[in-house]
């Protein structure tokens, strides 16, 4: 079985490369921006609650994400593997998303961490506003509220995974291909 988190700030490109390693390999792709998305677009208690965090730039509760993540895991446990985007954001996810894993005898096998510059990344995510229709995605100020909280936030959950050596960078200012092919490379000599 194939466990990939896929790491990167808003706009590096984690969705497209996730749904080329999907196609690839035959995962399931666990996005938990499309699964509060799902939430929002439902309009469920946990959808409103989740629209206002989002709304302001904010990162939504552990809580929330893993509760959302555990039941799609179970949905999924007979997979070929899993790609994790967008979570785990902190190192308490991490331990979490671990110990779940564990409870069903996997693991992860490595770790993806896509990078590229901020200018670049409030270029793409612009773009993705006016193509996607996203209105998370066309202030600026909320763009860099996002960055600031990656920063601090889930970038420290890199050192988690490097202390198991499970750690892989990825310079996605590349084309799309080039990203992908640099990415399979990684698998392939796993």
């Amino acid at each position: 079985m194939l466990n990939i988190v896929i790491f990167g700030p808003p706009g590096a490109g984690k969705g497209t490369q996730a749904a080329l390693l999907v196609e690839k390999y035959g995962l399931v792709h666990l996005s938990t921006g499309e699964m509060l998305r799902d939430e929002i677009k439902r309009g469920t208690a946990l959808g409103e609650e989740v629209k206002q965090l989002m709304g302001a730039g904010h990162l939504v509760s552990d809580e929330i994400v893993f509760e959302l993540l555990r039941g799609r895991l179970e949905e999924s446990k007979t997979s070929k593997g899993f790609i994790f985007d967008g979570f785990p954001r902190t190192t308490k996810q991490a331990e979490m998303l671990d110990k779940a894993m564990a409870d069903h005898d996997i693991q992860i096998n490595l770790t993806i961490v896509l990078q590229l510059d901020d200018s670049t990344i409030i270029k793409r995510i612009l773009h993705r506003a006016e193509v996607e229709g996203r209105a998370d995605d066309a202030n600026i100020d909320i763009i860099r509220t996002r960055i600031k909280n990656y920063n601090e936030q889930t970038a420290v959950v890199m050192d988690y995974y490097k202390a198991q050596n499970k750690l892989y960078t990825v310079d996605s200012e590349n084309t799309i291909q080039d990203t992908f092919e640099h990415l399979s490379r990684i698998i392939a000599e796993m």
